[in-house]
């Protein structure tokens, strides 16, 4: 079998990734995929689009998307989060529903769970259970969770699994491919995302930006990437692009929180996004951050659309 999708028994399609926040899902998808296309937090709702995965193989071509969490929500934005992962299942050919292992089953599950139930019953859309997170637990923890989950819906299959530790996520992958349709790749074998470089560009930096800061603060960070130049340099010396970045947040309190004493902590978001900035682009980098604020952006339907949502 080569990477032409010739053989009759080839398999390609989309996965959606989806859980309550927090659940797993991007770093089960960068698991899958072999590299990282889907930043990771412990915050929730680290995630506020849909990102593409691309797994492939000699016989399958496995497209995942990592969703928003879903959520009772609170804001507009949380409301336009939720309809990005509705929309998202309607096309898609099979769902994985990501279940940590170290929370028990909750209402946020049983919300998504109905959800779901509703999309196999009208859509016909198949739903794999996986218990993210598995190595967080004892063997004896996992089985009860195991018995959960099993309680909680109908299931095509429930598989446990540990995307840091790489535990069954072969496994997982052959249960989502056995789902997908006969099809030729549909997308070129080196590819590994479709997410355009803007785009991954901003979730780097907002990945940077999450790490350290309060909980109420995750929410309120918006990244966008105003413009990527080649920037003259003498002859012999390396190409460098400069990237320019606008970090927004709602209220003036968060924005001196983002900079830190002196501006520290803004150069230690530029410094680690940097670097992983200059490894998605292949070329060095000159990142200039600026950060702003705009009023209570999440509630405000002009702000969610300059914002990109």
């Amino acid at each position: 079998m080569t990477d032409s999708g010739e053989d009759a028994a080839y398999r390609a399609g989309f996965a959606c990734l989806v859980g309550r926040p927090n659940a797993g899902k991007s770093t089960l998808t960068n698991a899958l995929v072999g590299q990282k296309v889907a930043i990771t937090s412990s915050k929730p709702q680290t995630t506020r689009h849909t990102i593409r995965g691309i797994s492939t193989t000699a016989d399958s071509q496995l497209i995942l998307i990592d969703t928003p969490g879903l959520h009772r929500p609170r804001t507009l934005l949380g409301e336009r989060l939720n309809d990005l992962v509705r929309e998202a299942l309607l096309d898609v050919d099979v769902v994985g529903f990501c279940l940590p292992a170290d929370q028990r089953v909750g209402p946020g599950d049983q919300f998504i769970a109905a959800e779901l139930a509703e999309l196999r019953r009208v859509k016909r859309k198949p739903v794999v259970a996986l218990a993210t997170k598995s190595d967080l637990v004892s063997r004896e923890r996992l089985l009860t969770h195991l018995v959960a989950i099993d309680a909680l819906g109908e299931w095509d299959a429930i598989v446990p699994c540990s995307a840091t530790r790489g535990d069954q996520v072969d496994e997982v992958r052959t249960v989502l491919v056995g789902l997908l349709p006969l099809s030729p790749p549909l997308y070129p074998s080196e590819a590994r995302t479709d997410e355009p470089d803007d785009v991954m560009i901003a979730e780097l930096v907002r990945e940077a930006a999450l790490e350290g800061v309060r909980d109420e603060l995750p929410h309120s960070l918006a990244v966008v990437v105003e413009e990527i130049v080649p920037r003259e340099v003498p002859e012999g010396h390396a190409p460098m692009l400069d990237v320019r970045v606008s970090v927004f947040v709602e209220r003036d309190s968060q924005k001196a929180i983002v900079i830190g004493r002196g501006g520290a902590r803004l150069r230690d978001v530029g410094s680690t996004a940097r670097a992983a900035i200059e490894e998605l682009l292949g070329s060095k980098v000159y990142l200039d951050l600026h950060v702003k604020v705009a009023k209570d952006w999440q509630r405000d339907p002009k702000a969610l659309s300059r914002l990109g949502f």
